[in-house]
């Protein structure tokens, strides 16, 4: 796993005076009216095979490479309902 470069010491010391949010819109009721929450979906477990190179790709990207995996699988199905081909739902 790849170390992080942050300075955690240093940004757990920070009060919330010392944190520039200059570059963060800030907050506004449109924003919260049309917010949603969307809670995980609860995941399946299941064994596939996956071409060597496809895997040691992802692994070489760091943590959460599984989670990669499934947003891109997801991205390519919601195209393809979008395209009006398969059925089902997915998030």
């Amino acid at each position: 796993m790849k170390k992080s470069d942050t300075d955690w010491k240093r940004l757990e010391s920070m009060t919330d005076d010392e944190i520039d949010f200059s570059d963060i819109d800030e907050l506004n009721e449109e924003f919260f009216r049309n917010a949603e929450i969307r809670l995980p979906r609860r995941k399946q477990q299941v064994s596939m095979r996956l071409d060597a190179e496809v895997l040691d790709w992802f692994r070489k990207q760091g943590h959460g490479y599984q989670t990669r995996i499934n947003a891109i699988l997801s991205a390519y199905v919601r195209a393809r309902k979008k395209a009006g081909s398969g059925s089902g739902e997915v998030d």
